[in-house]
């Protein structure tokens, strides 16, 4: 009975809220092939309280001259700090990645913390950016057995990732 009585209690302070983000690039190379690259992230989560959330992100991005990355990265999330508008946050993540396409095949794991920043619009829509990545990340290819381990902080500019959140 103490478990039915919970289980109600948390599932309604429960939220799924949906969401992702979507990029599109292009470089310009002086004597050689301009590169465009896009990317496909959705997002699907269910918050348990104000603090306390899972979920996972879905990644496709792909590019002009043929390179390809899926991914999958499930996480938990806490939210730490409130405000009316804005919610400060950090994800625990385990994340994998293959690379393909043009001759690659690489597979890569991570584990860490990415930061983030929730812009609550209104009731039901947010404005979601993630910030950097501190953890560590190992890559193997495939074709070759070449691997790369690295632990760090990453915070620059082009680590960042924008997207919005609804919530039902």
């Amino acid at each position: 009975m103490i478990m039915v009585v919970a289980a109600m209690a948390i599932s309604a302070n429960a939220q799924v809220y949906v969401g992702g983000g979507f990029g599109i690039g292009s470089t310009s190379i002086d004597g050689g092939d301009d590169e465009t690259t896009y990317k496909f992230v959705p997002e699907i989560g269910y918050s348990f309280d104000k603090e306390w959330a899972v979920g996972a992100a879905f990644g496709w991005e792909g590019s002009k001259s043929g390179d390809k990355v899926v991914s999958v990265n499930p996480y938990v999330r806490w939210t730490f700090l409130h405000t009316n508008m804005v919610n400060v946050f950090v994800d625990g993540t385990v994340g994998y990645a293959h690379y393909y396409g043009n001759g690659n095949d690489t597979d890569a794991f991570q584990f860490g913390l990415k930061p983030g920043v929730a812009v609550n619009l209104n009731k039901n829509l947010s404005f979601v950016a993630h910030v950097g990545f501190l953890g560590y990340e190992h890559a193997k290819n495939n074709n070759n057995d070449v691997k790369a381990d690295s632990w760090g902080l990453d915070l620059d500019g082009r680590n960042m990732v924008f997207g919005l959140y609804y919530n039902f």
